[in-house]
């Protein structure tokens, strides 16, 4: 079964640190891109960060460039993102998501719907 179990969430003051990681397991993690969202309440969800396999891109949202740090570990089936000088406007529940290439190019998406495999999420409060 296809699993992605995101942990690393908590409760930060702002300007403080956090650091998510999500472990994938049931398909073959580095053949997929890989990207985080985030959804606060009432709202829909909203791409973070991103890694594309072939080209190799990250992106992050212009919200949080500058702040956040993704990585990817192939070996250990893992997807990272640090996040530091968190701010009130970043908390919400953060979910890992796994994109299936569906052509030899496939540059990074945005778009929730195309990725297949999402994670349970992980909550995020920062508060002021």
């Amino acid at each position: 079964d296809v699993q992605l179990q995101a942990f690393g969430g908590g409760l930060v003051q702002a300007g403080g640190s956090l650091r998510l990681s999500c472990a994938a397991s049931g398909f073959m993690f580095g053949s997929y891109d890989m990207s985080w969202f985030r959804q606060a309440p009432g709202k829909g969800p909203e791409w973070v960060s991103g890694i594309s396999v072939s080209p190799r891109q990250t992106g992050y949202a212009a919200s949080v460039k500058g702040r956040f740090t993704l990585s990817r570990d192939n070996a250990k089936n893992t997807l990272s993102l640090q996040m530091n000088s968190l701010k009130p406007e970043d908390t919400g529940a953060y979910y890992c998501a796994a994109r299936p290439r569906r052509s030899v190019i496939q540059y990074l998406s945005h778009q929730a719907d195309e990725y297949g495999y999402w994670g349970q999420g992980t909550q995020v409060t920062v508060s002021s």
